[in-house]
C-alpha cells in the first residue's frame, strides 16, 4: 500500500531532480527510489538516496509523483527532514536539512542522533 503522508519534505528542486532521474534510469522490476540512513560518515550516520529493493521493513510514499520507500526502523532519525536539490554555481545536489539531527558534518552528508 502507498501512503501520501510523508515522514519527509521534498521541495520542488528536489522533486524535479527525482522525478527527471527516474525518467532516465529504468529500475529493474521491485526497484525503487530508497531515502533513508546508514551507519558511517564523519557524524555517525549518512543519508542514503538510492535505488534499492523492497524489503518487508519498508513504507512505500508517494509524494507529488515521487514514489519512494524508507525503512521504518529508520524514520525516527529523519521525522521531518527536509530534502532539497540545488543546480546552482556555488553549491550543485542534494541537500538535506534534518531536525532529528544532533550534531552534522562540515560535507552536510552525514549527521550524529
Amino acid at each position: 500500500m502507498v501512503d501520501t503522508q510523508s515522514p519527509i519534505l521534498l521541495t520542488s528542486g528536489a522533486i524535479d531532480e527525482l522525478l527527471r532521474i527516474q525518467r532516465q534510469e529504468r529500475l529493474p522490476e521491485g526497484h525503487f527510489l530508497r531515502i533513508g540512513v546508514k551507519g558511517g560518515g564523519c557524524a555517525g550516520f549518512s543519508y542514503v538516496l538510492e535505488n534499492d529493493y523492497i524489503t518487508e521493513h519498508d513504507d512505500v510514499y508517494d509524494y507529488e509523483g515521487v514514489i519512494y520507500i524508507l525503512d521504518r526502523r529508520h524514520r525516527l532519525y529523519i521525522e521531518g527532514m527536509t530534502v532539497h536539490y540545488s543546480n546552482g554555481l556555488e553549491a550543485r545536489g542534494f541537500e538535506f536539512k534534518n531536525p532529528q539531527a544532533t550534531s552534522t558534518c562540515g560535507c552536510g552528508s552525514s549527521f550524529g542522533a
